[in-house]
């Protein structure tokens, strides 16, 4: 396993919780990064993602002003600190590594992929 995820848990609405993804290989230093989630029943979307120095980060509508992405290049870890959590952010959440330095929105630009956590916002 090369990305691993972790920090998921149940939390109330209003509540935050902060997802950590190592990267065990050492390979993501030079690539953007990003994170995914995946509601039941629903496809796969983006979240947030940083660029591999991360200098740039990018986030969807939905979790702006509410999440921040970052990362520890010494570390070999991205983070995703999610506040003001609400029940539509219940999710299994899933760390990935961009094919580039700069990463996107698109799932088809990450080439590797952690195994995911859940988070459930309770209301």
């Amino acid at each position: 396993v090369q990305l691993q995820a972790s920090g998921g848990g149940l939390v109330q609405a209003g509540g935050s919780l902060r997802l950590s993804c190592t990267d065990s290989r050492r390979t993501s230093s030079n690539n953007g990064m990003g994170w995914f989630r995946q509601a039941t029943g629903k496809e796969r979307e983006f979240v947030a993602a940083i660029s591999w120095n991360g200098g740039h980060t990018y986030y969807a509508d939905s979790v702006k002003g509410r999440f921040t992405i970052s990362r520890d290049r010494a570390k070999n870890t991205m983070y995703l600190q999610m506040s003001s959590l609400k029940p539509e952010d219940t999710a299994v959440y899933y760390c990935a590594t961009s094919r580039r330095a700069v990463a996107g929105t698109g799932a088809d630009g990450y080439n590797y992929w952690g195994q995911g956590t859940l988070v459930t916002v309770s209301s």
